[in-house]
């Protein structure tokens, strides 16, 4: 059986984060998207709250499992006998980042996890969550890169009324 885990932020999930799921989610037996609690970072969402968000952005795809965890990846996808990395690229930038991660994680994990990128569709190659948070704070249209349900809990953080 094949099995992935897609870990990341997902501070907010983004339309990008939703390509790279659906696509996954056609290559791999099981995928679980997995949100990571870092606590260097102030993350609008709580870990729940992403959880419960990716739940049900995540509900027709019977394959994904949503999922959290904290410290390093290696452990967790040793811990789950998941032995692939997914990781979306954006652009060039992206790449030499998630390289270096990507090196970093087969060396750590003495070669048992392996990552294998997806470049986001050119639709999405635009966003992250990042932006879609500075838009919404501004109170700008981020219509185009959430879904709507997100977009209502991400204005509502911000107390903007739509």
């Amino acid at each position: 059986m094949r099995k992935a885990v897609y870990p990341g932020s997902f501070d907010p999930v983004t339309y990008g984060h939703i390509d790279i799921i659906k696509r996954a989610a056609l290559i791999f037996d099981d995928l679980v998207v997995s949100v990571l609690d870092n606590k260097a970072k102030s993350p609008l969402f709580s870990v729940d709250e992403r959880v419960n968000i990716l739940k049900e952005v995540c509900a027709p795809f019977p394959n994904v499992k949503i999922d959290s965890f904290s410290g390093l990846l290696i452990d967790y996808a040793k811990e789950n006998n998941i032995h692939v990395s997914v990781r979306g690229l954006r652009a060039i930038t992206d790449f030499e980042y998630e390289l270096q991660i990507a090196q970093t994680n087969k060396l750590l994990s003495q070669g048992t996890l392996d990552t294998i990128f997806l470049t986001t569709s050119l639709e999405y190659s635009y966003l992250s969550s990042s932006g879609v948070k500075e838009i919404a704070a501004f109170g700008g249209d981020i219509s185009k890169c959430v879904p709507d349900f997100v977009a209502d809990k991400i204005y509502a953080k911000y107390d903007i009324k739509r």
